[in-house]
């Protein structure tokens, strides 16, 4: 059954000087909320190596933000703002970045109103890039872009677009951004919004996890510009969940079904590999039944019962792969994990936190059992920073596979 929600029930005050505009110097100086049993406690992030359940599998988004916002002035002055979120034609992300002459991408317009049709200009030393509006709705459009220096696309845009920090941060992109508004292990290219909770690993974190006997494993999903859009309506159910397109390979999915089987716990990094993660055992259910979906359903989880076993799923999609002769499963998810979500992948989750009346306050609090407010009132009576650059949790599941094998389950 689809929850009955209302989204005031999620809000907390947060002022405008609680939200990190800047990050710290350090990325693992951040303090650490952990989360476990109704508890809370208080840690700096550089302790995260000795906190995680031991021989766990941990899973990172290694998507790239791409410098995706670009600005434009027309003849009469106007200036106009093109963010591009997902390329149109050709669709696929690699071959658009590597398109050479033109390519196809919807986008936010800002100020909107001042282009109503026509092609703007941007003429750099380096190459002359156009973009023609092809199509409209409110402030998202079609547009196809064009340049004349042969270079690929992802070069434009690295000479031409400004990395897309989040609005709430009430300035402009700095040269410090580029480096710090990216994760260390961001490798391929299609976000325009970072996985923030990865913002905090340095390479003497992931070193030590290493050591601890902590396995580490990537999916991609890439994070779209639907992660800043509020829930406008009351009822949760009237709130129509963005698309994000992930991979996972077939060396993953072999790894999570022998976590299923063996009570080995999951460790999600970011709210968008938990998306990708439980998206996974709704893919594979779809595998069972009629194949392989183009997207994951944002009400599915809530639809029906499943008789499924998480290893029965994840085995129907690496049976799918093997039949095709794929390495990697490409899909898209539109799932919405709200407190009534029964979780059968990820058992402990590393977050920052997150702007009242959100998805992601919804996705929390049903991690932890509706009891969100215990975390976020700790973090605002202890001096944390929020969003993007703020501080870390990491939360633990209370029904998580690390209780039930301490419990010999």
């Amino acid at each position: 059954m689809i929850p009955d929600l209302h989204i005031e029930d999620y809000s907390y005050p947060l002022t405008d000087e609680r939200i990190a505009k800047y990050p710290l110097p350090e990325r693992d100086s951040s303090k650490l909320l952990v989360y476990q049993d109704g508890a809370v406690s208080d840690y700096t992030f550089s302790d995260i190596p000795g906190l995680l359940p031991k021989s766990a599998l941990m899973v990172f988004n290694d998507t790239r933000v791409v410098p995706a916002r670009l600005h434009f002035r027309r003849k009469t002055g106007a200036h106009i703002e093109v963010f591009c979120l997902e390329p149109v034609e050709p669709a696929d992300y690699n071959l658009s970045f590597s398109s050479c002459s033109e390519c196809t991408w919807k986008c936010v317009i800002g100020n909107a109103k001042r282009w109503k049709d026509g092609i703007l200009d941007l003429n750099l030393p380096e190459l002359s890039l156009t973009a023609e509006l092809l199509s409209r709705d409110s402030r998202t459009g079609t547009v196809r872009f064009r340049w004349d220096s042969g270079i690929p696309f992802s070069r434009v845009l690295e000479l031409c677009g400004n990395i897309p920090i989040p609005p709430y941060l009430g300035r402009d992109t700095e040269a410090l951004d580029i480096e710090r508004y990216q994760t260390l292990y961001a490798r391929i290219r299609g976000s325009v919004a970072a996985p923030t909770a990865g913002l905090h690993f340095t390479d003497r974190v992931l070193s030590e996890i290493d050591s601890k006997g902590i396995e580490r494993a990537e999916v991609c999903l890439h994070v779209g510009a639907g992660t800043f859009l509020p829930v406008k309506t009351s009822d949760v159910r009237e709130h129509p969940m963005h698309r994000e397109p992930f991979i996972v390979t077939r060396a993953l999915l072999e790894k999570l079904k022998n976590s299923s089987l063996n009570s080995r716990p999951v460790v999600a990094v970011g709210t968008t590999s938990v998306r990708t993660l439980e998206s996974l055992y709704y893919a594979g259910v779809s595998c069972i039944e009629k194949g392989v979906p183009e997207d994951i359903a944002q009400w599915s989880p809530y639809e029906r019962e499943y008789q499924y076993s998480t290893a029965e799923a994840l085995d129907a999609l690496i049976a799918y792969l093997d039949r095709e002769s794929l390495d990697s499963l490409s899909l898209g998810t539109r799932i919405i994990i709200v407190p009534g979500f029964t979780f059968r992948i990820v058992d402990a989750l590393v977050t920052n936190f997150h702007q009242s009346e959100s998805t992601l306050i919804l996705l929390v609090s049903a991690f932890v059992g509706g009891d969100w407010r215990t975390i976020y009132d700790h973090a605002l009576s202890n001096g944390y920073r929020f969003l993007s650059y703020g501080d870390s949790s990491l939360l633990f599941r209370p029904d998580s596979a690390q209780t039930k094998a301490a419990d010999g389950q």
